[in-house]
């Protein structure tokens, strides 16, 4: 992974704000840019680092050999009290130097009363000099986190290809069939993705058959498989830790297990949606205005209040991140962005349907990473 070339690019962001060095202590961001991937860690990256004043990664006692081995080109420091010490790190002089006077830190992150906590630290670090201005630098590095780097976009490749030989194995052995429980499928479903090579399932997994897949976040419970009922599977797998997210909806068969007219005509018409807001994924395309392609579909169906959530989210180090495609969202795709598609359309007390997508917006065609099939299945 590229993790040297994704600090310089946050230390680029620190300098356009006059930031002297940035204190990141989300986990997730500290794995972005050092690939440690341990229960406590956090990196302090300096601006313009030197011999003196280099980038320092901090951690306690139970991770120094991990720390050593996952971030061999971060000066380590070990310290129960891990931020503390990295934020008396950064002001602290060296050789002749001085320390810090801007530190950026991830208020989205920060507690109110570890704010408080780093103020005091600062005050004193500080021994009755200047005490160092903490400045946030808000979701700094999310927003770099939004654009898939190649090693990215490979992870999430794998992880999509696992997802499609989970359910392509279930679907062959007869798996999904009528008398089974949503329960015993999703377990199965998770069993068979760890199997493949998933380190977990992205989220929980998502089975609702029947009346339960006009539920949009059905939790799989006891509820029998029937011929002819919709069974909606939403899932996704991890590896190494990039997620993978699709849905697919197929109908069961069996006896009496024939595709009714409603299910064909929802079904068809968020497949046409779920095509309209593919196609709509372009560089420079408002995420809005993607939401509104897929919806616009929907809505002039007559169904417009069953589709009740966005378009689709940014997916990668978590199930959802930047950028949120839909009516609140804000802001416009770029090239390396890998976003969900999944319209849907809910029926209260009959079924629902949604069929989803991860994919990469590319300065040409977007690249589709999961492969199974959109066609209305008969299983």
């Amino acid at each position: 992974m590229r993790y040297a070339e994704r600090r310089e690019r946050l230390r680029a962001t620190a300098a356009e704000r006059g930031l002297d060095a940035v204190l990141v202590t989300e986990l997730l961001n500290v794995r972005y840019l050092t690939g440690f991937t341990g229960s406590n860690g956090a990196l302090l990256l300096r601006t313009d680092p030197s011999p003196a004043h280099p980038d320092v990664f901090g951690t306690d006692g139970r991770y120094t050999t991990q720390a050593g081995t996952q971030v061999p080109d971060v000066e380590l420091l070990v310290d129960r009290a891990t931020v503390a010490a990295l934020a008396r790190e950064a002001v602290r002089p060296r050789s002749g130097g001085q320390g810090a006077g801007r530190i950026g830190y991830e208020s989205h992150h920060v507690t109110v009363d570890g704010l408080r906590a780093l103020e005091s630290v600062l005050t004193d670090a500080a021994a009755g000099g200047t005490v160092p201005e903490l400045t946030s630098v808000r979701r700094a590095v999310e927003a770099l986190r939004a654009v898939k780097d190649d090693d990215e976009v490979d992870a999430l490749r794998r992880a999509c290809a696992v997802a499609d030989a989970a359910l392509a194995e279930l679907a062959a052995e007869g798996a999904l069939r009528p008398g089974r429980t949503e329960l015993q499928v999703g377990r199965e479903l998770d069993a068979r993705m760890l199997s493949i090579g998933a380190e977990a399932p992205s989220f929980e997994t998502i089975v609702a058959t029947g009346a339960n897949s006009a539920i949009p976040h059905h939790r799989p419970d006891a509820t029998e498989l029937r011929p002819g009922d919709f069974l909606k599977l939403d899932f996704g797998a991890t590896v190494d830790g990039y997620h993978s997210d699709m849905t697919r909806t197929v109908v069961l068969g069996g006896v009496g297990g024939e595709v009714a007219d409603w299910q064909r005509e929802v079904y068809e018409l968020v497949a046409a949606a779920q095509a309209a807001g593919r196609a709509a994924l372009a560089v420079g395309a408002d995420v809005v205005a993607v939401d509104s392609a897929a919806r616009d579909v929907i809505a002039a169906a007559g169904h417009a209040e069953h589709f009740t959530h966005g378009l689709g989210h940014g997916v990668g180090l978590q199930i959802h991140e930047a950028p949120g495609i839909g009516q609140l969202g804000a802001g416009r795709l770029a090239a390396g962005m890998a976003v969900t598609v999944e319209p849907g359309v809910y029926l209260p007390g009959h079924g629902g349907v949604r069929i989803e997508d991860t994919l990469i917006v590319t300065d040409d065609e977007p690249e589709l990473l999961t492969l199974t099939s959109k066609e209305l299945l008969v299983l």
